[in-house]
């Protein structure tokens, strides 16, 4: 299958230590099977950074790695107290370690309202389950989390949009 990242660059070779700490599954490369979740990626990216052109880079990607023993893999078929559990574990971590040892992690991409909620979240002026439902899209778009350097190495470059 196809996966999708979008960048303020093309990305020849993925680099986990250039992922942000603080992000729904860690620090790590995210891609999405939805080209327009990249395209519109690519434009955040380049809002934030004031840099670069917006670019999509196209990876290829054998989905039954996600059932094989070979990787340790998370699945989240959809938005469940148990995601934004996860979600908010690994968004306030802070420090250069993983909180989980997941090669790969699939699930939903919470709204772009995340660290707002989250914030409301803490201060107990929202319930997790208020904040599941806070979180979701209208329509659930999902992301893929690759994690280590073992995962990547599953990824192959075909191309650049």
């Amino acid at each position: 299958m196809k996966l999708y990242h979008g960048s303020n660059m093309e990305i020849d070779v993925p680099d986990l230590k250039k992922g942000r700490r603080g992000k729904d599954f860690g620090q790590g490369f995210y891609l999405s099977d939805n080209l327009q979740q990249a395209l519109d990626m690519a434009a955040s990216v380049i809002d934030r950074e004031k840099s670069g052109v917006p670019t999509v880079t196209v990876f290829e990607f054998d989905e039954t790695l996600l059932r094989s023993s070979e990787y340790k893999v998370q699945v989240y078929n959809e938005y469940s107290l148990a995601w934004v559990k996860f979600i908010r574990a690994n968004r306030s971590n802070r420090s250069l370690q993983q909180i989980h040892d997941f090669d790969i992690v699939y699930g939903p991409i919470a709204n772009d309202t995340v660290g707002y909620q989250l914030r409301r979240c803490d201060l107990s002026i929202i319930t997790e389950e208020q904040l599941l439902e806070g979180l979701k899209y209208k329509t659930c778009t999902f992301q893929y989390f690759f994690g280590t350097e073992k995962a990547l190495a599953s990824l192959k470059k075909i191309e650049t949009i």
